[in-house]
């Protein structure tokens, strides 16, 4: 590979990934739109820099777009604190004023002659592969720094994202650490849009830690993930980008981005929308089975005997479907907790009924549901003709060790608000 391809590689690898690490306290703090304007709002102050400074050089566009990301972002807040806009009000009019004055000045600069090679156009869409050497080493330097940055201010930035309040109460600094993040933010936001422009910085910013909030509830390791998943987007854009002739980064790095972004809103562990979906499924397959149980020893109960019911039957004590009914007593003969029996009559068809082990699970939904209604009735003061719904509810989440603070805290009952026997295990 190319010593200097590599070294592009490798510095827009750090760009991107120390862009999200910032971006993702912008996500947190739910400002989201705020970066997006400070990347429209970006352009004005690079094509000014480059008319200044009478060329594109890194220091100079990147104090142009530092001075106009800082008073975009005032601009934001001014206008929040002073009027009576609200917060995405106030970014679409920042947002639209800045990138509109910054359009203009592209135009201008383009009648000057000197607009190809200025290479402006590379900041609304990106092009990395298009990076110099003296960009790389400028921009390399600057995302260091920003990691050194979030690392310093971490305990700040932490603090100031979750719970202002107690940062103001334990005597932080917290103008001056606000002011920290904003500088970051716009320093990120400056470096990012030569991987993927003006337009997409957004992307940029927010879509790496909203995959990454997917996977974990740690904030350190929120942060890696962002920043791997930056890394990788904008190293497999980059490669794309530079593989085909005139082929801009910043959209093909937005594309692997939003790629991993619905991979792991869809897959990741415990938040993924499949595995929710699969939970979802397997509690109501749970509540189907437990309400069948319930079914079955209670009749057992009023009958004092084991008892056998046919499908009918079931949907005569108890409104449910009859696919549903089915269903779950599939699941509950899989689990050898009923046994079928033929009946002589078509009409009425099979019954069926509890075996030890189904009668042991049918007393701990029975246990658990009558518990409950006395928690209900004894504790939070509801009348006893209102709580069953609550407690049907209810009794298909308690887990064995709330099982055991209700009894705890109920003194061991024996009856329920209906007078109804409460069953224990060695009963």
């Amino acid at each position: 590979m190319d010593p200097i391809f590599l070294k592009v590689l490798l510095g827009t690898m750090l760009l991107a990934s120390s862009a999200a690490v910032v971006g993702a306290f912008s996500y947190l703090k739910q400002q989201s739109l705020v970066g997006d304007a400070i990347a429209h709002a970006l352009l004005p102050g690079v094509v000014l820099a480059f008319i200044l400074g009478e060329g594109r050089h890194p220091v100079y566009l990147i104090f142009g777009a530092l001075v106009a990301g800082l008073v975009a972002h005032y601009g934001i807040s001014y206008i929040q604190q002073r009027t009576k806009l609200k917060s995405d009000t106030a970014v679409s009019l920042v947002l639209s004023t800045f990138f509109g004055f910054g359009i203009m000045l592209m135009s201008y600069v383009q009648r000057l002659g000197q607009g190809q090679q200025a290479g402006l156009e590379r900041y609304l869409l990106g092009k990395a592969a298009a990076i110099t050497m003296l960009d790389v080493y400028t921009f390399s330097g600057l995302g260091v720094l920003l990691l050194v940055g979030v690392g310093l201010f971490y305990k700040g930035f932490q603090l100031m994202t979750f719970n202002e309040d107690f940062a103001h109460a334990i005597g932080l600094p917290v103008g001056f650490i606000r002011l920290t993040f904003t500088v970051l933010t716009v320093l990120a936001v400056t470096i990012g849009i030569q991987t993927v422009g003006v337009v997409l910085m957004a992307a940029l910013l927010i879509t790496p830690s909203a995959a990454a909030r997917a996977w974990t509830k740690s904030l350190p390791a929120m942060l890696g993930i962002a920043a791997l998943i930056a890394a990788l987007s904008a190293a497999a854009g980059t490669l794309i980008s530079s593989s085909i002739a005139k082929m801009p980064t910043g959209p093909w790095v937005v594309l692997v981005l939003g790629v991993l972004g619905f991979g792991s809103l869809l897959f990741a562990p415990e938040k993924g929308l499949l595995f929710k979906r699969r939970r979802a499924r397997a509690h109501r397959a749970k509540t189907l089975r437990e309400n069948l149980l319930k079914l079955l020893y209670s009749q057992e109960e009023r009958q004092e005997k084991s008892v056998q019911l046919s499908l009918k039957g079931m949907m005569e004590i108890r409104a449910m479907r009859d696919e549903d009914v089915r269903r779950g007593l599939r699941d509950l003969k899989k689990r050898l907790w009923i046994v079928e029996r033929s009946s002589t009559s078509e009409a009425h068809g099979p019954s069926y009924g509890l075996t030890e082990m189904g009668r042991v699970e049918g007393r701990r939904v029975v246990r658990l549901h009558r518990l409950w209604e006395l928690y209900l009735t004894e504790r939070l003061g509801m009348a006893a003709d209102h709580i069953h719904p609550q407690a049907e509810t209810m009794e298909h989440v308690i887990t064995p060790e709330i099982e055991s603070l209700l009894i705890k805290e109920l003194g061991t009952p024996e009856r329920d608000p209906h007078q109804s026997v409460i069953p224990y295990e060695n009963e």
